[in-house]
């Protein structure tokens, strides 16, 4: 297959292997043409559970998925594995590290990346976790400084390196902050006996003036009153000034001394060059009309995170979450088989089925319509809705036994060093380093 050339049947290109693009991947099962399905990865990541990965609940392998397994029965896909730098929409083709691809119709599900809404030192020494990549490197980062600490004599450098500040009140923060709460208070006398009358502090900083903010208020009030009885100590409507690596100092003079800092507090759309200034959002997010379709191009589309559908009821875009990217995928499936049929595009509706946020042992919230769901049962929710959205029936038992395991015994198996991250350089370091 020449992936430049013109060809007899329509080609779709998909250019990310996310929700959205995966959903849509699938949903054309039944198109006559071909499409191409390209990503950076040869895997589909479970973001949702990423935070378990960069607390080492989980292992890496068990959210991961290899794309090229999940089409091999599917034959009118075929998976590229090359990164899209640009996209030339005069010719219909777009430009990869591994030359031109050609396309009649494209689709990028490209997601989203971190948001450090410009600050440059913020972006080289806070941690984010966008991806598999950066939750092994908190993980390493987390158990590195714990292994420290056991060493440290001086007092100060000690509660530095005990000291663990997420930043950003939304899911992510919270979970993350709940899940590093109960290794303090479930964990830590157990690894580190040594540390028994270590003070861990868990800090969680929110610009908003409730947690969960996109959540109900009974959530958010839920949510943050299981932090506080967890341990998390939590600032609310404040912003974070600057992190330096070693101070992160907070708009309502708070100062933290710490060397760790997680940042959960905004996303931006990750899109590839191409687009004029004017089609993108102060988030970086391409403006598409209700059918998903960029404005000014005839042929080029966009879904999930990177797509803002701008509306009433949505004046910023449609949240980024899965199940915007999955409904989007589905719709533009059956959208792109009626274009070729010469039918008329029909716009798309979101239906929100709800909304969960775990925030740690029998403890979780879920928005379901005019149900508000908290405790125990919105738990199990959270552990159901969460098993059957995975891929893959391994990776669906694999998760749930661990799950099971750390439920009896307190006790997750995966905090390995296996590769050593320099917090002073903020990268992975080599075997000869």
């Amino acid at each position: 297959m020449r992936l430049n050339e013109i060809t007899k049947h329509p080609r779709i290109v998909i250019v990310g292997g996310g929700f959205g693009g995966l959903k849509l991947a699938k949903a054309l099962k039944k198109f006559d043409g071909e499409v191409l399905l390209i990503d950076r990865h040869n895997y589909h990541i479970f973001q949702p559970l990423l935070y378990q990965v960069a607390t080492g609940s989980l292992q890496a392998e068990s959210i991961v998925f290899p794309l090229r397994k999940i089409f091999h029965n599917q034959a009118n896909v075929t998976f590229v594995y090359t990164n899209v730098t640009e996209i030339n929409s005069a010719s219909n083709t777009i430009s990869t590290t591994d030359g031109d691809i050609s396309y009649d119709y494209l689709v990028l599900a490209t997601g989203s990346d971190t948001n450090f809404f410009g600050n440059k030192e913020i972006e080289h020494y806070a941690m984010p976790m966008k991806n598999v990549t950066e939750a092994l490197n908190i993980r390493s980062m987390i158990l590195q400084n714990l292994e420290v600490a056991f060493l440290e004599k001086d007092l100060e450098k000690k509660q530095a390196l005990l000291n663990f500040v997420i930043v950003g009140g939304g899911p992510t923060g919270v979970e993350l902050s709940g899940a590093i709460a109960e290794f303090k208070n479930h964990v830590l006398h157990k690894d580190y006996p040594e540390q028994k009358d270590a003070n861990m502090k868990v800090y969680l900083v929110e610009g908003k003036k409730e947690l969960l903010a996109a959540m109900s208020t009974e959530a958010s009030v839920n949510a943050k009153q299981n932090l506080l009885d967890m341990g998390v100590e939590i600032y609310n409507d404040v912003h974070v000034k600057s992190y330096d690596g070693e101070l992160l100092m907070i708009d309502n003079g708070t100062n933290i001394h710490t060397k760790n800092v997680i940042w959960a507090a905004g996303v931006m759309g990750k899109v590839p060059a191409g687009f004029s200034a004017g089609a993108l959002t102060k988030s970086n997010r391409v403006q598409v009309d209700h059918t998903n379709k960029v404005h000014d191009h005839r042929n080029v589309y966009v879904i999930g995170d990177a797509a803002a559908m701008i509306s009433l009821e949505y004046p910023q875009g449609h949240p980024g979450v899965a199940p915007v990217a999955i409904q989007q995928g589905q719709h533009l499936a059956k959208n792109l088989m009626r274009l070729t049929k010469n039918e008329a595009a029909k716009p798309f509706v979101y239906k929100d089925k709800g909304t969960l946020a775990t925030i740690g042992r029998n403890k979780a919230v879920a928005d379901l319509g005019k149900i508000h769901l908290k405790g125990f049962i919105a738990w199990v929710i959270w552990i159901f809705v969460h098993l059957m959205s995975l891929v893959g029936f391994t990776n669906r038992l694999i998760i749930f036994l661990s799950w099971a395991s750390s439920y009896i015994t307190y006790n997750g198996a995966n905090r390995l060093i296996i590769r050593r991250f320099n917090t002073k350089e903020m990268k992975v370091e080599s075997e000869a380093d």
